[in-house]
Protein backbone atom coordinates (compact mmCIF):
# COMPACT_ATOMS: atom_id res chain seq x y z
CA UNK A 1 0.00 0.00 0.00
CA UNK A 2 1.27 3.48 -0.93
CA UNK A 3 1.76 5.87 1.27
CA UNK A 4 0.19 9.46 1.81
CA UNK A 5 1.79 11.91 0.41
CA UNK A 6 0.76 14.68 2.81
CA UNK A 7 2.78 17.19 1.30
CA UNK A 8 0.08 17.65 -2.10
CA UNK A 9 -2.68 17.26 0.45
CA UNK A 10 -1.36 20.27 2.15
CA UNK A 11 -0.26 22.30 -1.35
CA UNK A 12 -4.23 21.63 -2.79
CA UNK A 13 -5.65 22.63 0.46
CA UNK A 14 -4.09 25.91 0.13
CA UNK A 15 -4.68 26.49 -3.84
CA UNK A 16 -8.15 25.99 -3.09
CA UNK A 17 -8.11 28.27 0.24
CA UNK A 18 -6.07 31.13 -1.74
CA UNK A 19 -8.66 30.42 -4.91
CA UNK A 20 -11.45 31.00 -2.90
CA UNK A 21 -10.03 34.06 -1.10
CA UNK A 22 -9.40 35.60 -4.75
CA UNK A 23 -12.87 34.72 -5.45
CA UNK A 24 -14.17 36.86 -2.65
CA UNK A 25 -12.03 39.72 -2.75
CA UNK A 26 -13.13 39.83 -6.39
CA UNK A 27 -16.48 39.57 -5.78
CA UNK A 28 -16.46 42.32 -3.08
CA UNK A 29 -14.08 44.68 -5.95
CA UNK A 30 -17.37 44.15 -8.16
CA UNK A 31 -19.62 45.28 -5.25
CA UNK A 32 -17.75 48.27 -4.63
CA UNK A 33 -17.33 49.15 -8.56
CA UNK A 34 -21.03 48.72 -8.65
CA UNK A 35 -21.89 51.28 -5.90
CA UNK A 36 -19.17 53.82 -6.79
CA UNK A 37 -20.51 53.69 -10.38
CA UNK A 38 -23.96 54.22 -8.91
CA UNK A 39 -23.39 56.79 -6.69
CA UNK A 40 -20.60 58.19 -9.92
CA UNK A 41 -24.27 57.84 -12.01
CA UNK A 42 -26.53 59.22 -8.90
CA UNK A 43 -24.23 62.28 -8.27
CA UNK A 44 -24.21 63.18 -12.22
CA UNK A 45 -27.99 63.46 -12.31
CA UNK A 46 -27.90 65.69 -9.53
CA UNK A 47 -25.51 67.74 -10.62
CA UNK A 48 -27.23 68.63 -14.29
Amino acid sequence: MAKPNYSFEKRQREIAKKKKLEEKDAKKRAQREAAKNADASKQARTDG
